[in-house]
């Protein structure tokens, strides 16, 4: 396929950082879009005091947005603040910006997730088409997508990946429960019925791929593996892989009182995710089975 020019916010973060490499390995030419200490190319902004170098994006062929708060934290007033404010206003910024420019970009990936559809969906099966949640992470996930509009309005194609839970040694869940699991204490969460939307790193960096150059992909696209699993199940399989036992339980009360709200809507969140979208426009996985993502991602 030809070669892209891509300007990409949040290079230097988890997804980012593999993403980047992966896109100038197959010949398009990146640029990073940075607060601070620019390298020769890059493009720098702040979304705070709303500026960004507008000229340095003009006749770019695309911009992926993956910037944002961590989310992976205790949510105080002054955490939540800065979740909503990362994402919201550094994409009302590329959007708005975009979209005054004489030659705009064609598309523009925004990076979203499937926290779009609330915390607690039990056992129902959601696709693209379904309505959004009504809780925190639910709301700034609208309010995200929706600060994308102007670019969209300007004819840009505007793809919302929703992200699920991203298998990789080196970032995300899959990092932090690796050591626990490696001693032999890993476990199922609360009553390990809830369902996780799990994807390999290398797909979703060949999804991200795929929807910047099908031009029939638009608006929220789920960026998940068709076959989620329960909490018991990944437990399970983990413990398999790494050849460790799986017995201890780490019951609900205990997630909230260490980690508050943000326990509720990302630890013990049930949320069946598919990605019907992507099938439909023909996007093959590389891995649908757990445990075979798993041995992939940790060599085993």
């Amino acid at each position: 396929m030809p070669a892209l020019r891509i300007a990409v916010t949040g290079a230097t973060g988890f997804i980012g950082s593999h993403l980047v490499p992966a896109l100038r390995r197959n010949g398009d030419s990146v640029h990073r879009i940075v607060r601070s200490r620019p390298d020769p190319g890059d493009i720098v902004w702040s979304p705070r005091d709303r500026r960004i170098d507008a000229a340095a994006l003009e006749g770019m062929d695309a911009v992926i947005h993956l910037a944002g708060e961590n989310i992976a934290q205790r949510w105080t007033s002054a955490t939540r603040r800065r979740i909503r404010e990362s994402r919201v206003a550094g994409t009302s910024l590329l959007a708005s910006t975009m979209a005054a420019l004489e030659r705009p970009p064609r598309v523009m990936i925004s990076a979203s997730a499937v926290g779009f559809y609330g915390a607690d969906r039990g056992d129902e099966t959601l696709d693209e088409s379904s309505a959004p949640g009504d809780d925190f992470l639910a709301d700034v996930a609208v309010e995200w997508e929706a600060a994308t509009e102007p670019a969209a309005s300007r004819g840009i194609r505007v793809v919302r990946t929703r992200f699920g839970v991203v298998l990789h040694p080196e970032g995300g869940m899959l990092q932090r429960v690796l050591p626990i699991f490696r001693l032999g204490l890993g476990g199922r969460l609360g009553d390990g019925r809830q369902w996780m939307s799990w994807i390999a790193l290398d797909d979703l960096i060949e999804a991200v791929r795929f929807a910047l150059r099908t031009p029939t992909i638009a608006g929220g696209v789920n960026v998940t593996a068709p076959t989620p699993v329960r909490n018991e199940e990944f437990t399970r399989v983990l413990g398999k892989v790494l050849g460790r036992p799986t017995m201890a339980v780490v019951p609900a009360f205990a997630i909230r009182a260490v980690f508050g709200e943000m326990g509720d809507a990302t630890i013990l969140a049930s949320q069946r995710v598919l990605p019907g979208r992507l099938l439909e426009a023909g996007f093959q996985f590389e891995q649908t089975s757990l445990e075979s993502a798993l041995r992939s991602e940790l060599g085993s």
